[in-house]
């Protein structure tokens, strides 16, 4: 079983997983924002030198976490695809072969913002895509973190990390989790995404993410 953390926003249980996505036991759903797949590939189409094997690493995290525990649903909140040219032949195909290993995984996308520009994953994927928000219970899943009228937004888009200080000019930064009152922030899944420095405020719960576990930043 891999390292959670387990939190109650708007009135229901979730886990914080090290691999930086969130469970939903009382729903048996995964929650995952920015996975980005096919962002080297569309790099590399450009010229730009990147890594390779980005797609296999981040289906691998995949994998572990639904071996772990009991999914029903696995919900992509926004930017499953980078770009357009992550519709290259290895990222689709490695996307297809994967997605015959869990066929009766119900799998669903909220658009983002490159998902609008990169095009929906091919069909035979068979993901079911939405706008923008999926009301599930008291939340609302969303790609861009803007506040709903009544529910508590889960949201992405931003890739949130937290900058951690050690003694001298020692520092650290590590994808995080953001809970708000009204909105809150799931760290990029994806393993080539970059991130955005928060800070750590009042009225928000910051919990960072790295070697292995989940930690509350106090």
């Amino acid at each position: 079983m891999s390292a959670y953390c387990s939190v109650e926003l708007a009135g229901t249980e979730l886990w914080l997983l090290a691999e930086k996505a969130v469970y939903w036991p009382e729903r048996k759903t995964l929650l995952i924002a920015d996975a980005h797949f096919g962002k080297a590939a569309a790099y590399r189409k450009l010229g730009q030198p990147v890594p390779h094997g980005t797609t296999a690493s981040n289906l691998e995290v995949l994998d572990r976490i639904l071996a772990a525990y009991r999914c029903e649903h696995l919900v992509f909140l926004g930017d499953f695809l980078h770009a357009p040219g992550s519709h290259a032949a290895g990222t689709l195909s490695a996307l297809a072969a994967w997605r015959r290993q869990v066929p009766a995984l119900a799998i669903t996308l909220i658009r983002g913002n490159h998902d609008r520009r990169a095009g929906d994953p091919p069909a035979e994927l068979g993901f079911n895509v939405v706008a923008e928000p999926l009301e599930m219970g008291p939340l609302a899943l969303q790609h861009e973190p803007e506040p709903h009228a009544s529910l508590h937004v889960l949201a992405g888009h931003v890739h949130p990390v937290y900058r951690l200080y050690g003694k001298g000019r020692q520092s650290l930064r590590l994808p995080c989790y953001q809970l708000g009152s009204r909105v809150s922030l799931l760290p990029a899944f994806g393993a080539f995404t970059g991130g955005f420095n928060v800070d750590a405020i009042a009225d928000q719960r910051l919990y960072v993410v790295g070697d292995g576990g989940v930690w509350r930043v106090d």
